[in-house]
């Protein structure tokens, strides 16, 4: 996997209208991850690209009556079998953090990427999107000089309160233990 004009060379692209610039194309500097299933707890579907593309039908299943509206985007997801899918590049700013802080810094999409995992917060997520977690991390560490290990955390980290994910299921030492060793 390769990044070529801020795409992933190995990632299904599927572009999402729910990006715009941001503030400081040369300010990217803080990973987030977060989880997402739709409907909750299924897997291996295409209504994550429907929500992330605004073509998610309200009628198709009743949680989604209250979120088909909703104007939302990650960089990239990583479904359970450790496949890619890309809907913003890497220079844009997704809609995936909302209101959000880190460090005393407010609005994070303005400087973040955000990377989905297909998963909820209380089902354990593959070995495989642990894999292509620290593959994908490596590769924009790499690329994007303000990144770094230590600026990496969860929607719930930036977002106390408000967001729980990527949840008790994310075993970080496990992510860790990959990009070391």
């Amino acid at each position: 996997m390769n990044i070529a004009q801020h795409w992933l060379t190995d990632a299904t692209r599927t572009p999402s209208p729910n990006f715009d610039e941001r503030t400081n194309p040369a300010d990217i500097s803080l990973l987030v991850i977060h989880c997402i299933s739709l409907p909750p707890g299924q897997f291996g579907n295409h209504y994550i690209d429907q929500l992330f593309c605004n073509q998610l039908a309200a009628n198709e299943h009743p949680y989604f009556k209250d979120i088909h509206e909703l104007k939302v985007s990650a960089h990239v997801l990583i479904k359970r079998d450790g496949s890619c899918v890309q809907y913003v590049p890497f220079d844009k700013r997704a809609w995936h953090a909302g209101q959000s802080s880190y460090l005393g810094r407010e609005r994070c999409n303005d400087f973040s990427i955000g990377i989905e995992l297909e998963g909820t917060e209380s089902i354990p997520y593959t070995d495989r999107q642990y894999e292509q977690l620290a593959v994908l991390i490596t590769l924009l560490l790499k690329t994007y000089p303000g990144l770094s290990h230590q600026r990496i955390t969860g929607h719930s980290d930036i977002a106390p309160g408000r967001k729980t994910d990527p949840g008790a299921s994310f075993d970080w030492e496990k992510l860790r233990a990959l990009w070391a060793g």
